[in-house]
């Protein structure tokens, strides 16, 4: 190699030298403390209190360096956030974007259940604004539930019967509250059938006596079976 070919050599590599240098030094200036946090979406039930939590999964890391989907991972770990969104912004700051659960529904005695049946526990917030329907399954059945629960309200409104619980146990079987009052037993099979016959046999006798009913069971071929308060037999309602 003659002196000339060294020589552009050399040249070409003081280059990268020294871009890489700058870079680096470019990079170090940039990469200051996190200085600002802002916060935005339509937010019901979440506080800023509770929004604290978040200031664990910044502390300690610096602007250019932290590492954004891993800290919308984390921030979905939080109760009550559905999705996050994370972006910086000029020239230390970072943005939070906040989607909030929308708990439709009292889900196993400790949960809640969002309006595309996913459960998640309520943390501190208690005050919903209304009252939620409570529903109950095996684990991963709440979409399955909520949906069944959507029908049997479209169903029985027309009566005035409000669905105040819904249960589908372990081994299949469902049923259902009514008004905070009364218990319907379904069963496992057959339940819009079922659920025909109780709605002929309230219109005719039971709904006169729903304050004296503790629960109807429908499991029979071709009739209900009633449980009053205050006596420990069952009757039979034959349609």
């Amino acid at each position: 190699m003659n002196a000339n070919a060294r020589g552009a050599l050399i040249g070409v590599l003081m280059i990268f030298v020294l871009l890489g240098a700058g870079g680096r030094a470019l990079w170090l200036w940039l990469d200051k403390p996190i200085a600002r946090v802002s916060i935005s979406g339509d937010l019901e039930y979440v506080s800023a209190s509770y929004l604290q939590q978040l200031a664990p999964l910044i502390r300690g890391h610096t602007w250019l360096s932290i590492d954004l989907p891993a800290l919308r991972d984390q921030a979905r770990q939080i109760q009550w956030l559905r999705e996050v969104k994370v972006t910086r912004e000029w020239p230390n700051a970072l943005r939070f974007e906040l989607y909030e659960q929308d708990p439709v529904a009292r889900w196993n005695d400790d949960a809640l259940l969002n309006s595309r049946g996913q459960p998640f526990l309520p943390g501190p917030i208690d005050d919903f604004g209304r009252r939620l329907p409570d529903l109950g399954g095996p684990e991963g059945s709440g979409r399955e539930v909520l949906a069944y629960y959507d029908s049997l309200r479209r169903t029985l409104s027309d009566l005035g019967l409000d669905v105040t619980q819904l249960r589908l146990e372990a081994r299949g079987a469902w049923r259902f509250q009514v008004n905070d009052n009364v218990w319907v037993i379904l069963g496992r099979s057959d339940l819009d059938a079922r659920l025909a016959r109780f709605i002929a046999a309230w219109q005719r006798q039971l709904g006169a006596q729903a304050s004296q009913i503790r629960y109807i069971d429908l499991r029979y071929p071709n009739g209900v079976a009633v449980a009053w308060h205050g006596e420990t037999d069952t009757s039979a309602e034959v349609n």
